[in-house]
């Protein structure tokens, strides 16, 4: 078995950690500005995909700055100092290259995925859009309007919708309750002034993890970031530790200690319903048993909620079960797609299935055929250079510590159908909300 990254406290200017997987070696070195530096080299590939990680979502706005994380994704392909919008999608273009973002609750990210000849130059775009955003208020404006039209088409889906709204009823008040996106009273409002407060709060060297995976050589792309960060402005040369990771201590303020009923009018032909809770935080040393119990109750075809739901009743084309961690905090649920008349009892039978679990747990052959579904997916999903990336940026900043995926498949080979039923217990027992979306009365 190859070398566990315990990544915790490993922050020191210069500490570098190395472990192999499937012949893949992954290194780990943080640059005396802060700066994380984590690579997978992947022998005999000739793409890699580079990211550029920081720990700042929309949980972490303050008040005056709701919308500015979603803002500065769209913002930092604008132009820099050095590059118009055009030039920084033309250099990818060029070599046939991607380039994206995307901003979660906790973190933010903006990747490329380029030949293994080309990774200098997507190191240098990122770093420069990282370090160098002019954040135009021209091109502010217009993109305002860009996001508005993004928020109002979110709004028309109505699984997207009906999940902002359990977010929010579950989560309450708490800063996870709030869109990812933002408002689009929050997006009107937001003046430059606080958008570039948060970019220069938050995009710098401590708070930096760049993470690449595929063709890439470790300290070759060391040298390119530190280059490209310094020619950017970040004063590399000065000692600083990352900033400390999130803390994953219980959080309740603000959350409902009752259940939330909350229904949404549209007038569409198909009612979507989801029933949930709070969940487990992101480092919960139950998450593999997390893992396990979504498996069996709605994460598959022959999940508990697709046969009883939608093969022996007919009652819906998509139910599933799902689970998002986050620091300290979590949430739960069970959603489904159905007849608007037929969504008391649909929302009845989710309710069921979560208690039938509690109470009488799953059967061996539950258990057999989840861990075999994890354990595949598992490798399965890691089979590209974008899934490794992202293992390795959110191993940094979310849960200190790198598994190798052997010791990932043994933790799930090693829940036992007591973790289970103990786990369902706990969820149902706690306060459940219910998210209406469609034909309703509000």
């Amino acid at each position: 078995m190859s070398q566990h990254l315990p990544l915790v406290g490993a922050d020191q200017p210069g500490a570098e950690l190395t472990a192999g997987q499937d012949g893949a070696t992954i290194r780990r070195t943080v640059l005396p500005g802060g700066v994380r530096v984590l690579t997978e080299h992947m022998p005999g590939l000739r793409s890699a995909t580079v990211g550029a990680w920081v720990g700042v979502g929309s949980r972490d706005e303050t008040d005056g700055h709701h919308g500015s994380t979603h803002f500065l994704e769209h913002l930092l392909f604008k132009g820099t100092a050095r590059r118009s919008a055009l030039d920084i999608a033309e250099a990818f273009d060029a070599v046939g290259g991607e380039a994206n973002a995307a901003t979660g609750k906790e973190h933010t990210c903006y990747y490329a995925r380029v030949l293994d000849a080309d990774v200098p130059m997507a190191v240098d775009v990122v770093s420069d859009m990282m370090t160098s955003a002019r954040l135009d208020p021209d091109e502010l404006e217009t993109e305002r309007g860009v996001i508005l039209e993004e928020l109002a088409m979110a709004e028309d889906d109505p699984a997207d919708l009906a999940h902002e709204r359990f977010a929010a009823a579950v989560l309450g008040s708490h800063p996870l309750g709030r869109p990812i996106g933002g408002t689009p009273d929050a997006i009107r409002g937001v003046p430059r002034e606080a958008v570039w407060e948060h970019y220069r709060w938050h995009y710098r060297p401590e708070t930096l993890v760049v993470a690449a995976a595929g063709g890439v050589d470790h300290d070759r792309l060391v040298d390119q970031v530190g280059e490209a960060l310094s020619a950017g402005g970040w004063d590399l040369t000065v000692p600083a530790s990352p900033r400390p990771r999130r803390s994953d201590a219980p959080e309740s303020d603000g959350v409902p200690t009752e259940g939330v009923d909350v229904t949404v009018h549209r007038p569409i032909e198909q009612a979507n319903v989801i029933l949930g809770t709070t969940g487990l935080s992101a480092t919960d040393e139950r998450r593999f048993t997390m893992t396990v119990l979504n498996a069996v109750l709605g994460g598959s075809m022959s999940s508990r909620l697709f046969q009883e739901i939608r093969e022996k009743r007919g009652l819906a084309y998509a139910t599933y079960s799902f689970a998002q961690g986050h620091g300290g905090l979590g949430t739960f649920g069970l959603y489904a797609g159905c007849t608007p008349g037929r969504t008391d009892e649909v929302v009845t039978m989710l309710g069921a299935e979560l208690d039938r679990l509690a109470e009488d747990g799953i059967t061996v052959a539950e258990l057999d055929r989840s861990v075999g579904q994890l354990s595949g997916g598992l490798v399965l999903g890691l089979e590209d250079t974008g899934s490794r990336m992202s293992r390795l940026g959110r191993s940094e900043l979310v849960l200190g510590e790198l598994m190798t995926v052997d010791e990932s498949l043994e933790r799930i080979r090693s829940v036992t159908r007591e973790d289970v039923r103990e786990l369902a217990a706990d969820l149902a027992a706690r306060p459940r909300s219910v998210v209406r979306v469609g034909p309703f009365t509000e």
